[in-house]
């Protein structure tokens, strides 16, 4: 079996991107330009602010913190990154541009909620607050970088990287899930968004779990989608080496990923990178090495067909791969017209083949593999043609935390089981969704001791 972590870093991390070289651009332009240009990039992008709170949170009962671990800090929130983004300058903090770079940086990103005032009990009220008005913004303070992996770089066995993985470690020894999540964004996000959406995601479950952002190089703007699209494939081989990293380097149960549209676009291929390395030894061997934990896919922008050819190599591998689906998806109907085939978070079934279909069917059946259709009809307050639904809906963003906080499968979240005329499993909200999610916590709560 090949040990990723003592391969050359040099070998891991060299990777082309294809179409132009970075560095021919680079010197056409000035260096103030194009400090100018990713400052001005940035501005024009808005805040992430504190996104709806999850269903669990809407009564006054449940509070969003349940110690006094987080009220110690409660504005702040800091989070593990890492990110193949090239660098413009190396100064501290470092200037991460829009190009893909050839070395992975990582290190933590300090983020506040709101101006720095609030305490944690205002911090709770404004967490359950309806009133879109009262969520404050969650902004990017600081990238502290700590190692930098690449051809004469370090290692992952270096001093700088063994105190990375000494924080996350140390993240994870005060948390009561022990798992180390990983979160993917999607196109045309700046650094401040990939950050902020993970933060968020991490304030809701307590400020107890351990969350990394994997800030793949996002030209951040929309009508340089397929600019995104190049780059997160270019980003699939450092993407799988880090996951690699983090199963050998950490003391994380589960290694999870959350991968959101466009994200998926280096989730899907980078799982399936590990899981075809790997073929030639046990898979029972490479599950427990890899500890891939919950995978899941949150309106996916990625080709449905090639989506099902990934799958095939890691969905063994995983302790569960969920795919929540709007099938009325405007985001992703206008990508499937750009790419000429349907995206998986809007898939086209006839668009298989029947060796991909009965794959859906052994995979929903045998295998932890949960398709999830997000039906607007049902779910309340719900935009038909909702992308952002993951973490814009409470319904949604409820079990999205229950999967990765409690690791409970559909139906001990509330979901209720259908399937399709070839027999593909998947689940659905039903109607009572929140009385469900009310009793189960009421049983959780007598259980606790």
């Amino acid at each position: 079996m090949k040990n990723m972590t003592q391969t050359p870093a040099h070998d891991r991390l060299r990777f082309s991107v294809a179409g132009w070289n970075r560095c021919a651009v680079l010197r056409r332009l000035p260096l103030l330009l194009v400090v100018a240009a990713a400052m001005l990039l940035t501005a024009c992008q808005p805040p992430v602010r504190l996104m709806p709170s999850p269903l669990s949170f809407t009564d006054d009962e449940t509070p969003v913190f349940t110690d006094n671990k987080a009220a110690r800090n409660a504005p702040e929130i800091p989070i593990f990154y890492a990110t193949n983004r090239q660098v413009l300058m190396e100064n501290v903090p470092p200037v991460y541009t829009i190009f893909p770079g050839d070395e992975l940086r990582m290190g933590i990103a300090h983020l506040r909620v709101g101006d720095g005032t609030l305490n944690w009990k205002e911090l709770n009220a404004l967490s359950r607050s309806p009133d879109p008005a009262n969520r404050p913004a969650i902004k990017l303070k600081e990238l502290e970088e700590l190692a930098v992996l690449g051809e004469s770089r370090d290692d992952p066995t270096s001093a700088a990287s063994q105190d990375f993985f000494a924080r996350i470690n140390a993240a994870l020894a005060q948390s009561r899930h022990k798992n180390l999540i990983v979160y993917v964004h999607g196109a045309n996000n700046a650094v401040h968004r990939a950050t902020g959406q993970a933060a968020q995601f991490q304030h809701f479950t307590g400020r107890d779990a351990v969350v990394l952002t994997f800030i793949w190089p996002s030209a951040e703007r929309v009508r340089t989608y397929f600019t995104d699209i190049r780059h997160a494939r270019a980003s699939v081989p450092v993407f799988s080496h880090l996951l690699a990293m983090l199963a050998d380097h950490t003391d994380a149960q589960h290694i999870d990923v959350l991968a959101y549209s466009a994200g998926a676009e280096v989730a899907s291929a980078g799982l399936a990178e590990l899981g075809s390395e790997m073929r030639n030894g046990s898979r029972a061997e490479m599950k427990r090495r890899l500890k891939l934990g919950q995978i899941y896919f949150a309106a996916p922008d990625v080709d449905t067909r090639g989506f099902v050819d990934d799958l095939e190599q890691y969905v063994d591998l995983a302790d569960r791969v969920s795919l929540s689906a709007n099938l009325n998806d405007f985001t992703l109907a206008a990508a499937a017209i750009r790419h000429r085939g349907s995206r998986a978070g809007r898939p086209d079934p006839s668009e298989l083949s029947d060796e991909q279909t009965q794959l859906l069917v052994n995979a929903s059946n045998r295998y932890g593999f949960d398709l999830i259709n997000v039906d607007p009809r049902v779910v309340p307050g719900m935009n038909r043609r909702s992308h952002t639904f993951w973490y814009s809906n409470p319904w949604v963003s409820n079990d999205l935390l229950a999967a990765f906080t409690r690791r409970h499968a559909p139906q001990q979240r509330g979901l209720d089981a259908r399937a399709t005329t070839t027999d593909i499993r998947y689940w659905v909200f039903p109607q009572d969704y929140d009385q469900r999610v009310r009793a189960l916590l009421r049983a959780s709560a007598k259980q606790a001791p």
